[in-house]
């Protein structure tokens, strides 16, 4: 028997998916489940929350969240255009967990967020589901380190149609805005992994004159001088794939000999001015820092995946949750299932559940941050080990 198990249903009445889906998580279990996670897609937003008050009745006493997203994952598979519904169970007997439900308050000219629980010594992670219309998810998530520190938060953004169309789900109420999730305690072993899918390009450079998000200089030369002399050093593939969409990786670790895989945190190139040179990122970059160009496709995604997942050091993992980008689905993989495969193929047997999310959270070199393309991941080991 189990400690974790992933259900998948499919097709349009999403109430029975929904109790399907659930009945599928619980039946390896080797005892009932302490926290169990549900995604739907749907275009109905009646009939998601419909789904979701079936899903919590299926799912018992356990602590149950989830939310709408524009596709699913679960049993190996990956699920997009299409109503459906997974689900994810975990048995956590030794772990503490504490649902929360975040909501915004206006303050003079600021938004205050109230609802997160106080932060105790044994928190190891905390999964996060919000309404990207209604929740400041980019502000809360980069200020978390300072608020909680040394908690890493794994979750997405969920899917709608436009404001009041979201739905999020905990302990059998439904929302249309603000945030969910739990902070997971106690005695668990957890550790997250963020793929941002992303390959990096020409040489590290130092940033010798910026100011805020806007460039000036890399390595001394005018920003934009520097990337075109980049760019024209490719090879043909590569140069096609600067030219749909250019990024820029940002090292986490100003110390490290070399920056490859992983040690960059991935932002877009939103533009150029010829004029003076510069250009602008998505991001705000201080002097000093070193920066490294990178372009993404679906090879570069894979590999980086991959490559990730082989240096991971948790073994065996029983359970995961992954919260893949609504664009590494069929807009860039052949399928929908490739991120479900490549976790199946790393970690075995284990219960796998998520969905493609409109951006992603994790944290990079233990910070965390909202990302796009990315495939964020909570993995879970042995009872009463800690990654």
């Amino acid at each position: 028997m189990a400690r974790f198990g992933d259900g998948l249903a499919v097709g349009p009445d999403l109430s029975s998916a929904a109790v399907t889906a659930v009945e599928e998580a619980l039946a390896p279990l080797s005892a009932a489940p302490d926290l169990v996670c549900v995604f739907i897609s749907g275009e109905d937003p009646d009939e998601i929350e419909a789904a979701a008050h079936g899903a919590a009745l299926a799912a018992g006493p356990a602590v149950m969240i989830g939310c709408s997203g524009a596709g699913v994952i679960g049993a190996g598979r990956g699920v997009e255009e299409t109503g459906a519904v997974s689900a994810w169970a975990a048995v956590l007997p030794d772990a503490r967990i504490d649902p929360f439900r975040l909501e915004t308050l206006r303050s003079d000219d600021r938004l205050i967020v109230v609802g997160m629980p106080e932060g105790q010594d044994d928190d190891v992670v905390g999964v996060l589901l919000t309404d990207p219309y209604s929740f400041p998810v980019d502000a809360f998530v980069e200020r978390s380190d300072d608020a909680l520190p040394g908690l890493p938060l794994v979750g997405g953004l969920a899917e709608g149609s436009g404001p009041g169309t979201v739905r999020l789900f905990i302990d059998g109420e439904v929302h249309s805005d603000g945030a969910v999730g739990v902070v997971i305690g106690g005695s668990v072993a957890a550790a997250t992994l963020v793929s941002q899918g992303a390959r990096p390009i020409g040489p590290d450079m130092v940033v010798t004159r910026a100011e805020e998000n806007v460039l000036y200089e890399l390595a001394g030369t005018p920003a934009l001088e520097k990337l075109e002399e980049i760019v024209v050093g490719l090879p043909d593939d590569e140069q096609e794939m600067a030219g749909r969409g250019l990024l820029i990786g940002v090292a986490m670790d100003e110390y490290a000999d070399e920056h490859e895989h992983g040690d960059f945190l991935v932002r877009g190139v939103v533009g150029a001015d010829t004029e003076n040179g510069a250009i602008a990122i998505g991001d705000v970059v201080d002097v000093g820092r070193t920066v490294r160009f990178q372009v993404r496709d679906a090879g570069a995604a894979e590999e980086d995946l991959a490559a990730l997942l082989e240096r991971f050091d948790m073994a065996p993992v029983e359970g995961a949750l992954l919260f893949s980008c609504n664009g590494r689905g069929k807009s860039m993989f052949p399928d929908s299932d490739h991120d479900a495969k490549v976790l199946d193929r790393a970690f075995g047997p284990a219960g796998v559940g998520g969905f493609f999310a409109a951006g992603e959270i994790g944290p990079v070199s233990g910070r965390n941050h909202v990302h796009g393309f990315t495939a964020s991941i909570l993995a879970f080991g042995r009872s009463g080990e800690r990654a």
